[in-house]
């Protein structure tokens, strides 16, 4: 690290994470090392301080995974975590060089971290250097530049097809891929989106690798995870909005997490104007509890439950269950991706129409 003036030092990190691919950095970053006080989505440089047998990876910008040393120098940015089977953190009130926090995700988000899971060892310890600035010394947050919140869809909005879940793990992102690569074959334009979790550039790379047309995540609109935001309509409807520009035939969005949790997720499905433009929704479980309880839960806020997915289907026998004791349709994205989009198809379609019905009703 190399003094430039009283504050301000010039500092070469060794590896940047994805948590602020939007802000097109370089490795040659200026920072401040003076106490302040911190914010979400603020850009800091620290020095990891120990390994992780579990959980060493760095996701850079372009989604390749590098091994993280003792030693490197990291850039990321502070956010909380909440991983019912990962880790949990938050940020602090304030921090300057010297402080020590965590790596709490493999995108680069920091925090103090407050608990793991028991399969993972300890989160790596990370020494602050400082916040990054730019020429007039203002330190840079991620949300520079990212997508404005909307209190509205666009008038011409793409169905939705939502696929939640349990919890993390329970197949989401698997199923969502998989509706997205049917759908693309059978040559619609489909767009993608992660809407809650924890900012990485894995799922939407996943989602473009197979077939979507245009991706977007929480972290366009500068958020390094969706904790605390209580509100996900305004964050939802900014993604969608510019996801339409793409002109999408249909738009598959995964929900990260669970419907219940740290994420925000259930203020999805509390928005009217939302629940009016979702054509499907997919729940993924891991189990039968799991299933039935999602099920009963988009009961009770009058949402039917279209599809059921994810590992409860990964037998025959767990999607014969759903289907004679639960009375869901069930599809597995593993097994029979074709017959998972098939039901999904069949929705969209009964959707559109009674969206052209609507509109035509008082011509």
């Amino acid at each position: 690290m190399k003094e430039m003036g009283m504050k301000v030092t010039v500092v070469e990190a060794d590896k940047i994470g994805s948590v602020v691919s939007g802000l097109g950095l370089g490795r040659t970053l200026a920072a401040v090392g003076g106490r302040r006080a911190a914010r979400v989505g603020d850009v800091v440089v620290v020095r990891a301080l120990t390994d992780s047998a579990t959980y060493n990876q760095l996701e850079l910008p372009t989604g390749r995974l590098a091994k993280i040393n003792p030693g490197d120098v990291l850039v990321g940015a502070l956010g909380s975590r909440r991983a019912l089977k990962g880790f949990v953190g938050d940020v602090p009130a304030e921090a300057g060089a010297g402080d020590r926090l965590h790596l709490l995700n493999m995108g680069g988000v920091i925090g103090c971290c407050k608990g793991h899971h028991s399969s993972l060892s300890d989160a790596i310890e990370v020494e602050v250097l400082g916040f990054v600035v730019d020429e007039s010394q203002r330190v840079r947050n991620i949300g520079d530049g990212a997508l404005a919140l909307r209190e509205s869809l666009p008038e011409a909005c793409a169905p939705l097809v939502i696929v939640a879940g349990a919890c993390m793990n329970s197949g989401k992102t698997f199923a969502a891929t998989e509706i997205v690569r049917q759908a693309t074959r059978q040559g619609m334009r489909v767009a993608a989106a992660k809407l809650s979790g924890v900012a990485a550039l894995r799922d939407t790379l996943n989602m473009a690798d197979h077939g979507a047309v245009a991706t977007a995540s929480f972290l366009d609109c500068g958020l390094p995870s969706t904790v605390g935001v209580g509100d996900l309509a305004p964050v939802a409807k900014a993604i969608i909005s510019k996801l339409n520009e793409s002109a999408p035939d249909l738009i598959i969005i995964e929900l990260g997490d669970g419907i219940l949790g740290g994420y925000s997720v259930e203020s999805v499905f509390d928005d009217e104007e939302l629940r009016a433009a979702m054509a499907a929704v997919v729940f993924c479980a891991s189990d039968y509890v799991g299933a039935w309880g999602g099920i009963e839960l988009f009961r009770r806020r009058g949402i039917d439950v279209d599809v059921v997915a994810g590992s409860v289907t990964d037998s025959q026998m767990g999607e014969d269950y759903i289907e004679s004791e639960l009375g869901a349709p069930a599809g597995n994205a593993k097994r029979d991706g074709a017959r998972l989009f098939e039901l999904i198809r069949k929705k969209v379609s009964s959707f559109q129409l009674s969206v052209f019905s609507e509109a035509t009703a008082g011509d």
